[in-house]
């Protein structure tokens, strides 16, 4: 008989570890005044700019079918002034995680409403799909910190858009805690 109350928790697993998926959203998902507020301190440090979340946006409806493919955000909200953001927690993410992150951004892109005469492209807002990548490093250099945005990467002009993929690299910051204070790091 199983003596775990859920069968992805094992033994040695810490049950309060914020890398794990349920822990990461019980923390910044509450119905709280404090858990709207890590969350919006959690996006301001990372976007690089205060920002206040608003509310939480639902995730699209359940599948008719296991086989089709849905997008789940992790969590998906939205600033004071409009603004989509995404956070994903992942403890153990998969090879394909880069284009995962592309198809989520263009979709909380994509998904705002501007139909209508009354409505422009000027009027789509900021959108930040935000990975917190516990266990894989996506890119080579040491920074544990990344901001993909649309440029040309031959001319180094940026296209100015309004999508942001953000990474922090969990794995890299063993070597940024060893550093002296006096050495700090930016990301």
């Amino acid at each position: 008989m199983n003596h775990y109350p859920f069968s992805y928790v094992q033994p040695d697993d810490d049950p309060l570890d914020i890398r794990m998926d349920n822990v990461f959203k019980a923390v910044f998902t509450r119905d709280t005044p404090e858990s709207t507020r890590a969350l919006s301190r959690l996006v301001s440090a990372l976007i690089g700019r205060d920002v206040t979340i608003v509310s939480m946006l639902a995730n699209e409806p359940p599948v008719g079918n296991v086989r089709d493919r849905q997008i789940r955000y992790d969590i998906k909200c939205k600033t004071e002034n409009g603004e989509l953001v995404n956070v994903k927690m992942c403890l153990n993410p998969d090879t394909f995680e880069p284009i995962r992150l592309e198809y989520y951004t263009a979709r909380l892109f994509g998904g705002q409403d501007i139909k209508g005469s009354s409505s422009s492209y000027t009027d789509l807002k900021q959108t930040y799909q935000i990975a917190i990548l516990a266990n894989m490093m996506f890119f080579t250099d040491d920074s544990f910190y990344h901001n993909c945005i649309y440029y040309d990467p031959i001319r180094g002009v940026s296209l100015g858009g309004r999508t942001n993929i953000i990474t922090v690299e969990l794995s890299k910051l063993d070597t940024i805690v060893e550093k002296p204070i006096n050495q700090p790091t930016s990301p």
